[in-house]
């Protein structure tokens, strides 16, 4: 058989590459021979093809010849290469001896550009699959960190997720603490412990600018930043460094930034769920300690009324908060005696509480040992100096009633006024007389004196004692109740039942008050020499 001559191989060879050029699965053979063909025209000792893609840099696609040419190219030429280059790629020759025919220099370029786009088309394809298969991780992740509630294992999982979903090497958690970034938790090394809102090396990593050497992640060379922010405000931080690839660690891509925006908005409403589970947990345990201090507090209120020949009494209060800081007390003193105490410590809540438990407990004591009087005071006031806060006080009323007094006779009742309020003595015949302040408020200095006052009190003489919750309730219009008020329903009702007379001064005082919340403590206690004893 006679061999082919050389136009009839040459037409096969075209003939060949034509029937390759549309046959899509073979499209890497067809660039091979095509570009050996190009080689050879030019002479080279090899040749490559380069695709250029999302960076500048060419990746090379196809090479043949020896020895192969860099797998990626940075730079449009250099040394004894000759690059031929397109807006999608280039071809490159070592050491040609001569120019390519124009029509295969264009036939290249053509079929470079071809493949290039179904390269393009695979590759979004793949990331595609890969963008999806992220999503419904960065689904099932949020759903994991979202329902862990303990602020410890929460900021250890959205550390080691985000790690994971973005193949980094390193990385660290940051939550916002007294206007700064407080480090939280690291993997693969050291961070910095804190970072100032206004760094500004984090604000350049912030709008993705390069920085070079930077303390906040030592060693790290390429790092992604994403801040976790809520409706609320920016809550924290996450960095993650050097994404792992085959070849080692490299650049996190514009879908890493994107997958990290979307992971950090998860951690923020995860954040913000455990925040808030721990204030309620908080809210939750405080409510309780308040229970059990007004539990405590009420048990140290009277549970009955003294009996005392001669005489009626009543008390009442009522905290403005759950715990208050007003107490009073009714003391069985034996004898026919009984201790009246009305007392009102500075502020509210639990540390008013706490000192109004200490008052009751030294009372108690010094009453078993001494007698109503200046001693027992004075002992008292030092005991409250001693250890309670500097800007703790209470005013103190303390009286005894004395029992078993005949019908016509005046009994006489000692008292002793420690910066309170005055009390208050309402004849039958409706006369008011002030049992006036004789010290000041227990607590303010240790080595306070007192003097002790008396007054006869005759049959259907009232006598009242109250906290200034009672007259600085307050109206809408910014007036106080005063004292002038509640003695005008002292002398209206004075012959009524104690408890009617407290009734009507509570419903009184709330009247005036309008719907104001009530902003004191509110105590009355209430003591009437009988007329028929």
């Amino acid at each position: 058989m006679t061999p082919p001559s050389g136009i009839e191989a040459e037409t096969a060879e075209w003939l060949e590459l034509a029937r390759l050029a549309g046959d899509a699965p073979r499209d890497s053979e067809y660039l091979k021979r095509l570009l050996d063909a190009y080689r050879q025209a030019r002479e080279a000792e090899a040749a490559a093809l380069y695709f250029r893609f999302e960076d500048t840099s060419l990746q090379r696609h196809v090479a043949i010849g020896e020895p192969p040419l860099p797998a990626r190219l940075e730079q449009t030429e250099g040394g004894d290469l000759d690059l031929l280059s397109w807006s999608g790629g280039a071809v490159a020759c070592r050491a040609p001896q001569r120019d390519a025919p124009a029509p295969l220099t264009t036939l290249l370029a053509t079929a470079l550009e071809v493949s290039r786009q179904r390269q393009q088309l695979k590759r979004q394809g793949f990331e595609a699959k890969l963008r999806g298969v992220q999503l419904e991780a960065l689904y099932d992740v949020g759903l994991a960190i979202t329902s862990m509630l303990d602020m410890e294992e929460l900021s250890e999982a959205i550390l080691l997720r985000a790690v994971s979903l973005l193949d980094a090497r390193r990385g660290a958690l940051y939550l916002l603490e007294d206007e700064r970034f407080a480090l939280q938790r690291t993997i693969g090394g050291d961070a910095a412990e804190t970072i100032q809102l206004d760094d500004p090396v984090l604000a350049a990593l912030l709008r993705g600018e390069a920085v070079g050497e930077q303390a906040l992640v030592p060693g790290a060379v390429h790092l992604l930043l994403e801040p976790i922010e809520s409706e609320a405000g920016r809550r924290g931080l996450l960095i993650v460094a050097d994404k792992e690839s085959r070849t080692g660690v490299g650049p996190f891509g514009r879908s890493d930034q994107r997958t990290l925006e979307l992971f950090a908005n998860q951690a923020a409403i995860a954040l913000e769920n455990a925040r808030l589970h721990r204030e309620a947990l908080e809210k939750e345990r405080l409510e309780r300690e308040m229970e059990l201090a007004s539990e405590i507090q009420r048990r140290l209120l009277p549970t009955t009324i003294p009996v005392v020949p001669g005489f009626e009494l009543y008390g009442w209060s009522r905290p403005a908060q759950q715990v208050g800081g007003d107490y009073y007390d009714l003391i069985v003193l034996g004898d026919g005696r009984c201790g009246l105490v009305v007392g009102d410590v500075s502020g509210k809540g639990m540390p008013a509480a706490l000192m109004v438990s200490t008052v009751h407990s030294a009372l108690r004591l010094l009453l078993d040992r001494l007698t109503v009087g200046p001693e027992l005071i004075e002992r008292l006031n030092r005991h409250i100096s001693e250890t309670s806060a500097p800007n703790k006080f209470i005013t103190f009323f303390l009286a005894e009633v004395v029992g078993g007094v005949s019908a016509g006779d005046r009994s006489e009742m000692r008292f002793l006024n420690a910066g309170h309020n005055p009390a208050l003595l309402v004849s039958p015949s409706g006369e008011m007389r002030r049992l006036e302040t004789c010290g000041l408020p227990l607590g303010l200095l240790p080595d306070s004196t007192y003097d002790a006052g008396s007054v006869g009190i005759g049959p259907g003489d009232l006598l009242c004692v109250y906290s200034d919750g009672i007259t600085e309730a307050v109206s809408p219009d910014d007036e106080q109740f005063g004292m002038s008020r509640l003695c005008e329903v002292l002398v209206s009702c004075r012959e009524e039942p104690l408890e009617t007379i407290v009734a009507t001064i509570d419903r009184t005082t709330a009247e005036f008050a309008g719907g104001m919340p009530q902003a004191d403590d509110q105590t009355l206690v209430l003591v009437r020499r009988r007329v028929d004893d």
